[in-house]
């Protein structure tokens, strides 16, 4: 065990076969080590600065229909809202007042929001806020749309892969395609994009291989961001009565995905927070680096219900994230924390 560590560190690789081995054999002194070495690759990288992304939920209406959501479309017990553009305007206003410098739109798949609209909005803030990082998570969309939105000022895009086995993806969300799903991350890689992957741990069916598998997914796209939390039950879903995901085989993944990648964007992720009340502290000490506050209304916030009992932070809590931060000796960085080799793409004129 302590030979393969020690190549995930030196190298940044590993077999399919020896990840499997790894995830099989872990004893709690290997998984301290495992932690050791990632939160130590985080600080030879990025040195010890969580960067902060303020996130805006502008609309939980959603076309499709995962099994696990509780904003999937035929959940009737959701109070669905869309925010005005005076609405997000007046957040992102506060946010800037704060001094964020990245602001994360967030939606559910919503048909309301053509690309005329969406371009709008999007030039809008580029136009008001000209040292930003705009990051888009809605979803899946025309390559032909990914490019509108980008000449438009948007700088990065965050799209979970959710799990690499074609089969449970499709499972998972019916009426989808797993491909198309990979067709649109490559497609916003190319186009230029800051990309955004990850997966969630603990879905029914998970095993050894599962994990595995996601991480070499990971490993071959490379890209910018990427997004690990434990899966989390929404009652008004199919999957209501199923298992919570572990907490402790979250922070094993991000771990591993900071070993095989160590210049992605990590965040401790709100899922994270929500089952553990010192998650933002062990990401760290996992390998995380990023951590999202909440620039929503209050009045939307607790309607953006992915799963139930959602953790927030608020953008007005930052005091409350350095003293947590600081206890694990990183402190917070409010820049733009662009990921470490990107250095701009070229813009379709």
């Amino acid at each position: 065990m302590k030979g393969l560590l020690n190549k995930l560190y030196n190298e940044n690789h590993l077999t399919r076969e020896e990840l499997i081995y790894l995830l099989d054999n872990l004893g709690e002194k290997d998984k301290e080590k495992l932690h050791e070495l990632a939160y130590n690759t985080t600080i030879k990288t990025y040195g010890n600065k969580i960067y902060i992304r303020g996130l805006l939920e502008f609309t939980n209406y959603c076309k499709n229909n995962c099994k696990y959501c509780g904003l999937r479309r035929d959940n009737k017990k959701v109070e669905r809202y869309r925010l005005s553009e005076e609405e997000i305007f007046s957040a992102l206003e506060e946010g800037d007042r704060l001094g964020y410098k990245t602001f994360v739109l967030q939606g559910g798949e919503d048909l309301y929001y053509t690309d005329e609209i969406l371009v709008k909005i999007v030039q809008d803030i580029r136009d008001r806020y000209k040292d930003v990082a705009i990051t888009l998570s809605i979803g899946e969309r025309s390559k032909e749309s990914y490019e509108k939105l980008y000449m438009a000022g948007a700088d990065r895009f965050l799209l979970r892969h959710e799990t690499a086995t074609a089969e449970m993806y499709e499972k998972l969300h019916p009426g989808m395609s797993q491909q198309n799903r990979i067709e649109c991350l490559y497609n916003l890689k190319k186009i230029g994009y800051q990309v955004g992957a990850g997966f969630i741990v603990g879905l029914p069916g998970e095993n050894k291989e599962t994990l595995a598998d996601n991480l070499l997914f990971l490993k071959r796209l490379e890209p910018a961001m990427i997004g690990i939390g434990p899966f989390i039950s929404h009652p008004d879903t199919p999957l209501g009565k199923c298992k919570n995901g572990s907490v402790e085989t979250t922070l094993i993944m991000i771990s591993l995905t900071r070993l095989l990648l160590p210049k992605a964007l990590i965040p401790a992720t709100t899922a994270l927070n929500t089952l553990s009340s010192e998650g933002l502290e062990k990401g760290i000490l996992a390998g995380a680096n990023v951590v999202m506050l909440n620039l929503s209304p209050p009045e939307a916030r607790k309607k953006y219900e992915i799963y139930k009992n959602k953790e927030i932070t608020d953008i007005h809590q930052l005091k409350k994230i350095e003293e947590r931060a600081k206890k694990v000796n990183f402190y917070v960085d409010m820049g733009r924390g662009d990921y470490i080799d990107f250095n701009g793409g070229i813009k379709y004129v």
